[in-house]
């Protein structure tokens, strides 16, 4: 309520790449604060409980809520994020060598459609700054991924040695990394969601943390993270390969370039567009991507999460962990209390005792 009455009308009056950076930087300087973090886990902290414990990818997840990537590009702000009742959060994306991003303005809010656009570009402070920052926390408690990307320059035939590099020099304070291969706003990268380009991407990425998995004797994974504008026609074989790859899971979905569901006249910016408007058809998404697979792969849920119903069907679609992002900028650090207390609620009403008999229930 505080955040709704008193800090969200202060942001949104702030350019939104301003508010961003000033909430990044307060998390990470409130961490720094002596009893800070366990004040913001009494206000704001969920309790584990049995019936939404998850484990998953070797990792432990006291909630199935976690932080989509985007917010916390440069993990600057671990410790202040993992004192809000996130289950999991991903940071970056990051690519090798740090860059710029796209001109601004680049980001822009819907508040009427509770969506924003951005067209950031990976901005980011690089990989081996991203290493530096990770090394440095003190507490790590709760799992971090780390969405890796390429740099803007690198042409798509080049591509996979950017992500190469980038699993390289952060494995060993990734948890788990994640491919994006489907932000809208790197020229054609969306390109290596399909066919070829696909497939020999992700037996590189495969072979390369089996080789470093072996090395260290771990057993780390990697999730490939989808577009949502994908045809069906498109999304089978894009499935079928990034199954074949041997990948451990995939992230549906990134955001979304259609602007169906929105008034706001910042709906003309290009970007991609997240939040609200993409709440049902990313749970589509999850759906067809369950039902092909058989559930044979974990699917992370994402785009439009704002409360326990919007995790719920996405659970029962196929999802066993569950991210929010746009949700977290409009509802605030309460939001990830809030889901986990209507998910207990929601298993109760239909007679299950953990998450995990509600995946996929769509197709039972």
């Amino acid at each position: 309520m505080i955040y709704r009455s008193i800090g969200k009308p202060i942001f949104f009056r702030m350019d939104p790449e301003r508010a961003h950076h000033l909430v990044i930087g307060g998390l990470a300087g409130a961490s720094k604060v002596p009893g800070m973090k366990p004040l913001m886990r009494s206000i704001y902290g969920v309790k584990e409980d049995p019936a939404l414990a998850t484990d998953l990818f070797g990792l432990h997840f006291h909630s199935p809520i976690g932080l989509a990537a985007g917010l916390d590009k440069n993990a600057a702000a671990v410790e202040g994020f993992s004192s809000i009742g996130l289950g999991f959060m991903e940071v970056g994306t990051v690519t090798p060598v740090g860059q710029p991003g796209n001109e601004q303005p680049r980001m822009f809010r819907l508040p009427p459609d509770e969506a924003l656009i951005n067209r950031m570009g990976f901005n980011n402070e690089g990989a081996d700054q991203m290493l530096n920052r990770l090394s440095n926390v003190k507490e790590r408690r709760i799992p971090v991924w780390v969405n890796i990307g390429k740099n803007k320059v690198t042409p798509n035939e080049q591509a996979e040695q950017d992500y190469l590099s980038c699993i390289r020099k952060l494995y060993d304070t990734a948890d788990l990394f994640v491919v994006n291969i489907s932000s809208p706003n790197t020229p054609n990268l969306r390109n290596l969601q399909h066919g070829d380009e696909l497939r020999s991407l992700l037996n590189a990425v495969v072979a390369e943390m089996q080789t470093l998995n072996d090395k260290n004797q771990k057993n780390k994974a990697i999730l490939v993270k989808i577009a949502p504008d994908v045809t069906d026609e498109d999304l089978i074989p894009m499935t079928e390969t990034i199954v074949q790859s041997g990948v451990s899971g995939i992230i549906a979905t990134n955001t979304t370039l259609s602007r169906a569901g929105t008034n706001h006249p910042n709906r003309m910016e290009a970007g991609g567009l997240s939040g609200k408007p993409l709440t049902e058809h990313s749970t589509e998404i999850i759906r067809k991507v369950y039902r092909h697979t058989g559930g044979r792969i974990p699917i992370i849920g994402s785009g439009g999460v704002f409360t326990a119903e919007d995790a719920y069907a996405k659970i029962c679609a196929g999802a066993s962990l569950v991210e929010v992002y746009t949700g977290l900028i409009y509802r605030g650090p309460g939001i990830s209390r809030e889901i986990t207390t209507g998910l207990k609620t929601l298993l109760k009403r239909d007679g299950y005792r953990h998450i995990s008999e509600a995946v996929g229930r769509d197709h039972k």
